[in-house]
């Protein structure tokens, strides 16, 4: 199994949302890196949802439940989605600002590549991160 981290803005669509749907289609991604992850995310991995902008912090954990497909927001073939399904909410949020000052975390690349919306995690940090969350 693999770990990933996706991010959102919470105006746009907050975990809050996502509960309340029960699964979503993650769609509108239009960044080639952010799309080869996408297609790389396979049934049964695990997804933490960032809330991006504002916030800034790791609010839950979701899972794949259907793998990559054709993005029905576009008719270019390019870009795909896959769906995803909440798991748990944490119990505490995990900020940037607590992964930026984690020694183990300096690598992550919500760090070091702030901009990219799908992004794939080591087990460690995705372990990390959810240990932060029950401190």
């Amino acid at each position: 199994m693999n770990h990933w981290l996706v991010k959102s803005e919470p105006f746009k669509y907050s975990w809050t949302k996502f509960l309340k749907d029960g699964n979503a289609v993650w769609d509108g991604v239009r960044n080639y890196q952010a799309r080869n992850n996408l297609k790389a995310m396979k049934t049964g991995d695990l997804v933490l949802f960032y809330h991006s902008n504002e916030g800034m912090e790791v609010v839950g954990v979701a899972k794949v439940v259907k793998e990559f497909y054709q993005d029905p927001t576009t008719d270019n073939p390019n870009w795909v989605v896959v769906e995803l399904a909440p798991v748990e909410t944490l119990q505490k949020p995990v900020s940037l600002t607590e992964i930026k000052s984690h020694p183990q975390l300096k690598e992550i690349a919500l760090v070091r590549q702030g901009r990219l919306s799908v992004m794939p995690l080591r087990d460690f940090e995705f372990d990390i991160i959810l240990t932060l969350s029950r401190l």
